[in-house]
């Protein structure tokens, strides 16, 4: 049993190196294949009970998840 993790998911500022990734990680090669598609999305963290704060200055960034082939 592989200790990669089930689900990697990359962040970037713009669609083509997020796009890029999956050839240049050699994602296919470790087993991942693609979940979903790639889209801008902000990020928030909730602490506690705390209200969510902005990751990443609120700044909409593409992301993208690969995940382990069955």
């Amino acid at each position: 049993m592989s200790n990669d993790p089930e689900r990697i998911t990359i962040i970037a500022r713009e669609f083509t190196a997020a796009a890029l990734e999956f050839h240049r990680g050699k994602m296919a090669e470790k087993g991942y294949r693609m979940e979903g598609s790639i889209t801008p999305r902000t990020f928030k963290m909730i602490e506690g009970m705390d209200a969510p704060k902005d990751l990443f200055e609120g700044e909409p960034l593409f992301a993208v998840t690969f995940v382990k082939k069955d």
